[in-house]
C-alpha cells in the first residue's frame, strides 16, 4: 500500500489536463485551492499506516489474499459494511471535509455485482474484466473517481431524443478492440486527485439509449478527458496566505465538471456496453452504497461541527447557559441519528450473487434522507450558538496590523480562556463549514449527492412495504 506521500508524488506524474480559474494546471499537487483536497485524500493513505487504526483502514483483499486499502475493498461481510461506516466517521473527524474516496469505492463494490449479473444473463465478458481492473487498482493502491451523473440537458427527454446528444454520456463510435465515448459527467468529487475514473449510466434506459448504457474505466490522464474545477464559497481565501481566514486551511474538497472528447476505451476497461435493462439496475445499488456512506462522512463532519460550537460557546463565556447546553445536545441527537441509520443498513445486509455484500435499501434511503435535513439543523445550531462575529470578524491582515491589531485584542476579547487568534479560528471554521468551501461537501452535498432527495422517497415508497403492513392491521381488525 502507498503511503500519504507516494500518493501525493503518483498524482504529480500524472499529466491531467485540469483547468482552474481560467489557468490550465500542469498538476493539482502544490495548487493553494486544490492542495487541501489532495490532503484529504492522503489522509486515507496515511491512516492505513498507522497501527491504531489499521483494523478499520485495511482488510484482505477476498481476490488475492493480501493486504489492501479498505477504499478499494469489495464488501465480504456485514462487518465490513459496518467497518466502512466507522472509516467514514472517523476520517470525517479528521479532516472535517469530503475525503473523496467514497464515490470510487461505492461504484466498484455496485459494477463487480452488476456485471457478474450481466455475465450470467448475457454471456458476457464483463465480470472477468472488472475483477482483473479491481485487483489492479488494489494492488497499486490506486483512488478511484466514480462518475455517475451526467448534464442531463432537458430532464423531460430521454438521453436519445436530446436536442445535443452528448447531454448524456454515450458511445460515438465502436472498433474491434473498444470504443469511443464523448459527454461529460458533473459534480465530479475529487477527480483531478484520481488514478482511475470508473463510468456507469446515469439513469435507466430504453432500447432506443443503448449507446448511452456504458460503463468503463480509464487512468485520469487518458488523452480527451479534461477537468474544470467549481468555484466554491470563499475559495479564494485560499490565495491570501491566511490560514486563519479560511477556517480548515489543511483539507478540504473539491469537485470538477469532466469532459470525455471522444475518449478511446480499450475492450478490456468495460464493463456495460449496450446492456440497457441493467443500467438502472447498477444505479440503483450505486446510489444505496452512496447513501448508506453518508450515515459515516458527514457524522464525522458533524462531530467537528459539534466540538467548534461547543468551543465557541466557551469562548464567548455562554458554555452554562440552559439553551445552549441544550442546543448541543440536539445536535448530537441529530448527528448519532444519522451514524445509527448508516450502522443499521450496514447490519442488515445480504450477500448478492457475485458474493459480496449490499446493504438494507431501505434503511440506506432512511439514513440519506435524514442526511438532506439534519446537518442543515446542525448548522443552523452552529451558527446560532457562534453568534454573528462569526462572519463579521476582522481579518488576519487586520489582526497582524499594528494600526488596527490593538484595537480588535482589546474590544474582541471574551473568556480569558482563550486568545483573540483563537476564538477568531473558532469562529472561522464554523463559518467554513456551514458557510464556506467545507460547506459544499457537509451542506449541499448532503442534500444533493447520492441522488435527489426525492429519489430517495421514491425508494422508501417503493421499498417501504406498504401492502404488507396494511394487511397487519387488517389481521388485527378482522378484516379481509
Amino acid at each position: 500500500m502507498m503511503t500519504g506521500q507516494e500518493y501525493l508524488e503518483s498524482i504529480r506524474n500524472m499529466k491531467m489536463h485540469i483547468f482552474c480559474m481560467g489557468e490550465e494546471l500542469e498538476t493539482a499537487v502544490g495548487h493553494p485551492i486544490l492542495q487541501p483536497s489532495l490532503n484529504s485524500v492522503r489522509m486515507t493513505y496515511d491512516l492505513a499506516q498507522d497501527p491504531e487504526y489499521r483494523e478499520l483502514m485495511t482488510v484482505a483483499s477476498h481476490l488475492t489474499g493480501r493486504p489492501i486499502n479498505r477504499f478499494t475493498n469489495l464488501h465480504q461481510s456485514c462487518k465490513d459494511l459496518i467497518n466502512k461506516v466507522k472509516m467514514q466517521r472517523i476520517l470525517g473527524q479528521k479532516t472535517a471535509s469530503c475525503f473523496q474516496r467514497c464515490v470510487g469505492m461505492d461504484a466498484m463494490n455496485a459494477v463487480y455485482s452488476t456485471a457478474y449479473d450481466i455475465d450470467k444473463k448475457c454471456g458476457t465478458d464483463y465480470f472477468r474484466r472488472f475483477k482483473n481492473f479491481v485487483i489492479h487498482c488494489q494492488d497499486k493502491d490506486l483512488t478511484v473517481d466514480g462518475a455517475m451523473t451526467d448534464p442531463k440537458g432537458d430532464r423531460s427527454l430521454s438521453p436519445h431524443l436530446q436536442q445535443d446528444p452528448d447531454l448524456y454520456l454515450r458511445v460515438v463510435e465502436r472498433r474491434s478492440d473498444g470504443v469511443v465515448v464523448r459527454g461529460a459527467k458533473v459534480h465530479q468529487t475529487g477527480i483531478c486527485n484520481s488514478h482511475e475514473v470508473l463510468v456507469m449510466p446515469t439513469i435507466s434506459l430504453g432500447e432506443d439509449d443503448k449507446d448511452y448504457a456504458i460503463s468503463f474505466a480509464v487512468p485520469t490522464d487518458t488523452e480527451g478527458i479534461t477537468m474544470i474545477i467549481g468555484r466554491q464559497s470563499c475559495d479564494t481565501r485560499k490565495l491570501e496566505c491566511s490560514c486563519l481566514d479560511v477556517g480548515n486551511c489543511k483539507f478540504g474538497g473539491v469537485e470538477a465538471l469532466t469532459i470525455f472528447n471522444d475518449v478511446f476505451v480499450p475492450n478490456e476497461r468495460i464493463f456495460m456496453n449496450g446492456e440497457t435493462q441493467y443500467a438502472g439496475l447498477l444505479v440503483e445499488r450505486f446510489a444505496g452504497y452512496h447513501r448508506q456512506s453518508y450515515g459515516g462522512c458527514k457524522v464525522g463532519v458533524g462531530d467537528v461541527l459539534i466540538g467548534a460550537s461547543a468551543l465557541a460557546a466557551e469562548s464567548n463565556g455562554a458554555e452554562k447557559a440552559s439553551h445552549i447546553k441544550d442546543k448541543l445536545i440536539e445536535m448530537t441527537h441529530l448527528n448519532e441519528t444519522l451514524y445509527a441509520c448508516g450502522i443499521a443498513c450496514s447490519c442488515e445486509g445480504h450477500q448478492t450473487p457475485s458474493g459480496i455484500y449490499d446493504i438494507n435499501t431501505l434503511l440506506a434511503n432512511v439514513c440519506k434522507q435524514n442526511v438532506t435535513r439534519f446537518p442543515y439543523e446542525i448548522a443552523r445550531l452552529a451558527q446560532d450558538i457562534a453568534g454573528g462575529l462569526m462572519v463579521t470578524a476582522p481579518s488576519e491582515k487586520d489582526l497582524s496590523n499594528p494600526a488596527t491589531g490593538p484595537f480588535i485584542e482589546k474590544y474582541l476579547a471574551a473568556s480569558s480562556s482563550f486568545s483573540i487568534r483563537d476564538r477568531l479560528k473558532i469562529f472561522r471554521l464554523i463559518e467554513n463549514m456551514t458557510m464556506g468551501a467545507s460547506a459544499v461537501g457537509y451542506l449541499t452535498e448532503s442534500m444533493h449527492g447520492a441522488g435527489s432527495p426525492q429519489a430517495q422517497r421514491i425508494m422508501i415508497s417503493r421499498q417501504g412495504g406498504l401492502e404488507k403492513k396494511k394487511t397487519m392491521a387488517k389481521a388485527l381488525l378482522d378484516i379481509q
